[in-house]
């Protein structure tokens, strides 16, 4: 009988290493780790290296606490501001996904929009693109998560920043905000920052600062009355609602006043808009031209106060009603449901594509008919659409949108505010000044506690030359705001143009120290120093000093608003100077001829002279012929004197010149013209000498002073200081002729607003 095998031994006997084949092709054996083989790891060096990693935290957490390397309250306060829950930070954005109506998001709704559900189904299109947008939250919040929670690691094993002892604690603000910015957890700077880039663009361009006046348009000969459509039941609404058509945006004054009053706040000081059209037409300068004039007498710098500027020199009232101005409200309850469309329409509105803007809108009013805020919106585009096609036509569909969305029910009121400002605004710069006065009358009547309003309103009733109406308004608003530096520098200017001029001091000095938004205009300068000049206080000129620093006029001197900047300035003007030879040879030629028709119209029994109505005298008579105004002929007038008519008339220099006049002028004995400028550098006057006493009549410009010549051309620029005295025994006459200054270009000529 065969010996019975040991399968166990001979099992054992041929296990045997196993070739291996490796990656270069050479043949090892593998070994297969036998009990106390020499291979791997014993019970016992696990256990030795467990003890060495236990005595290493041990005494690590002995050297962190011995020399305090954290601390623990800084670590706790930091990790409560993490957001550890993965799940809360998810579920705000993810709730929109619920499938299965239970009010959250899961993994019940996350089957639903799988298809895995126990009746079965299929992935739709529709839950394709959830379960897209819900991949896409994850990543996003996921990665941040991530970062923050590493973030928050890093801020605890990194020590504190500390200030060093050397640096003095009055170091500056900007300084004490770059330190705060260090020592601050670069996890709470980090969430701090993305909160901020998500915060959305506003709802709307903010409205214009209710601290300033609407800006004023410049003279111009053309003129848009009002659409009667719009405050048909207006006592001061014209009736012609002719407009624009020919696809030119243009601003518009008003029509030339009959109250000399408001001729003197539109006229003589001009506006700043005015300066910023003309710099544009400016011909280069000339290289090295100075004004050829005397130095005016060193003025005291101590005398005028600074002007407030900044907030450390507000009143602390002052400065709180500012921190108190917030964003205004413009969207009701039912538009913020709507915001998303709203802003995607405005957004293309403030990116300049106002065409996209405007049909963006229009479809939104169209779906949100009783919508203000979609209406408004479309105003707005329209607006732009109109400066950008330079089309009155379409400015007043604005004009008249702004109007609708005003109109309409669950409009908040700071939309009501803004829409109707914007509107006021737009019909002034059309020169609808009626139009406007009764839009800050209907805003007034809605927010009566609104100073800002009631001074917008003042200055409405000014530009159509009712003073009586705007002086009750600023006296409404001195006297609940009596230290209102706005109402109190219009509220001077109207006591100057009633003469009364001892009274407008104060109220034109205080408001211009005051510093408040619309009160830094060279027309307050400019009849502050008038006034003072005319109770014979000096200090005017530190006030014509302040206007000139402040950039208003060209120098203490020459101190017109109405401007080209780079013309050639000095008082007195030689014929060769002006270029202007032939025209003065003809008038010097023909001066008995002028003269002998001049006398003609003073003898007749009714005479055509008019007493001078600028309210430029201090005493005396003073009276006026004009023959041509603004550039237009007065045909009556110069049928009296068809001579000297017939011999300007081939001066264009002369009788095209709209920015002046051409007129005798005969002032009786006794006569004292006050110090004053003209209201533009554009021309310069010529005087032809008809009558001159032998004695006492002197003209002074600047500080130069001369006397006229019978037949003799005296040329200077008025828009330089100049007086007038008439101290003789019989009356003098005059021929004024105001030519173009001869550095305007042709173009220049030709569209400068007549004056």
């Amino acid at each position: 009988m065969a010996p019975r095998k040991n399968f166990r031994n001979q099992a054992k006997k041929e296990v045997k290493p196993a070739a291996v084949v490796n990656k270069n092709g050479v043949k090892a054996e593998a070994t297969v780790a036998a009990s106390g083989g020499g291979g791997g790891f014993s019970g016992t060096k696990i256990f030795t290296w467990f003890m060495v990693l236990a005595l290493l935290g041990v005494w690590s957490s002995v050297a962190v606490v011995w020399f305090d390397l954290v601390d623990y309250d800084n670590v706790i306060e930091r990790a409560k501001e993490f957001r550890f829950n993965f799940s809360e930070v998810l579920q705000g954005k993810l709730s929109a996904y619920d499938a299965d109506g239970d009010g959250d998001f899961d993994v019940e709704d996350a089957k639903v929009l799988l298809g895995l559900t126990k009746d079965g189904g299929e992935i739709t299109n529709e839950n394709a693109d959830s379960l897209e947008e819900i991949f896409g939250i994850l990543a996003e919040e996921g990665s941040d998560w991530f970062y923050g929670f590493f973030t928050f690691l890093y801020d605890v094993i990194t020590p504190p920043v500390e200030k060093d002892p050397e640096i003095p604690e009055s170091q500056t603000a900007e300084e004490e905000g770059d330190a705060g910015l260090k020592e601050r957890p670069v996890s709470v700077v980090l969430r701090e920052a993305k909160e901020e880039s998500a915060v959305k663009e506003p709802d709307a361009v903010p409205p214009p600062d209710d601290d300033a006046a609407v800006s004023l348009p410049p003279i111009s000969d053309d003129f848009i009355p009002d659409d009667s459509r719009d405050e048909a039941t207006h006592p001061y609404e014209d009736e012609n609602d002719a407009i624009d058509t020919k696809g030119e945006l243009v601003e518009k004054a008003q029509p030339q006043q009959t109250v000399e009053e408001s001729k003197q706040y539109n006229d003589q000081p001009g506006s700043l808009e005015t300066k910023e059209a003309e710099a544009e037409s400016v011909p280069e300068p000339e290289a090295d031209v100075e004004p050829e004039v005397e130095s005016v007498p060193e003025l005291e710098a101590e005398f005028v106060p600074q002007l407030k500027e900044n907030a450390e020199d507000q009143p602390k009232d002052k400065l709180k009603e500012k921190a108190k101005k917030k964003k205004p409200k413009l969207l009701n309850k039912f538009e913020k449901t709507i915001k998303t469309e709203i802003d995607a329409a405005e957004k293309l509105r403030k990116k300049g594509k106002v065409e996209e803007a405007v049909r963006a809108f229009e479809t939104l009013v169209l779906q949100y008919p009783q919508s203000p805020r979609c209406r408004y919106g479309k105003a707005l585009a329209e607006d732009g659409l109109a400066e950008k096609m330079l089309s009155n036509d379409m400015l007043q569909k604005a004009i008249a949108t702004y109007k609708e969305a005003s109109e309409l029910p669950n409009a908040t009121p700071d939309l009501i505010k803004a829409t109707l400002k914007k509107r006021a605004e737009r019909q002034q710069f059309l020169g609808r000044m009626r139009g406007a006065l009764a839009t800050l009358e209907k805003l007034v009547q809605i927010f009566p506690e609104d100073v800002a309003l009631k001074n917008d309103l003042g200055v409405a009733h000014l530009l159509i030359g009712d003073n009586k109406s705007a002086k009750r308004v600023y006296e409404e608003v001195l006297a609940v705001a009596p230290s209102d530096g706005f109402a109190k520098v219009h509220y001077g200017f109207i006591l100057k143009s009633e003469n009364k001029i001892a009274e407008s001091i104060p109220f034109l000095r205080d408001g211009l120290e005051s510093g408040d938004p619309g009160t830094d205009d060279g027309r307050f300068y400019f009849h502050l120093g008038d006034a003072l000049q005319r109770m014979g206080d000096d200090s005017a000129y530190k006030w014509y000093e302040r206007g000139h620093q402040r950039g208003h006029f060209a120098s203490v001197w020459q101190r017109s608003l109405y401007n080209v900047d780079g013309l050639k300035a000095q008082p007195w003007w030689t014929p060769k100077d002006t270029g202007y030879m032939d025209l003065v040879k003809t008038l010097e030629r023909n001066w008995r001829i002028i003269r002998d028709e001049a006398l003609s119209v003073m003898d007749k029994t009714t005479s055509l002279f008019v007493p001078e109505e600028e309210n430029l005298r201090e005493k005396g008579e003073w009276g006026q012929f004009t023959l041509w105004q603004q550039g237009k002929k007065a045909g009556e007038s110069c049928r009296s004197v068809p001579k000297t008519c017939g011999l300007l008339e081939r001066y264009p220099e002369a009788t095209g010149c709209k920015r002046g006049q051409i007129k005798f002028s005969v002032m009786q004995p006794g006569t004292h013209v006050w110090p004053h400028t003209g209201p533009t550098n554009c021309r310069l006057r010529m005087h032809l000498g008809l009558v001159i006493p032998k004695t006492g009549c002197k003209i002074r410009c600047t500080n130069d002073t001369r006397a006229w010549e019978e037949g003799k051309v005296l040329i200077f620029d008025d828009s330089f200081e100049h007086e007038v005295w008439q101290d003789a025994d019989s009356y003098r006459l005059i021929f004024i002729v105001d030519v173009w200054h001869p550095e305007l270009t042709q173009y220049q000529r030709q569209t400068l607003s007549p004056i």
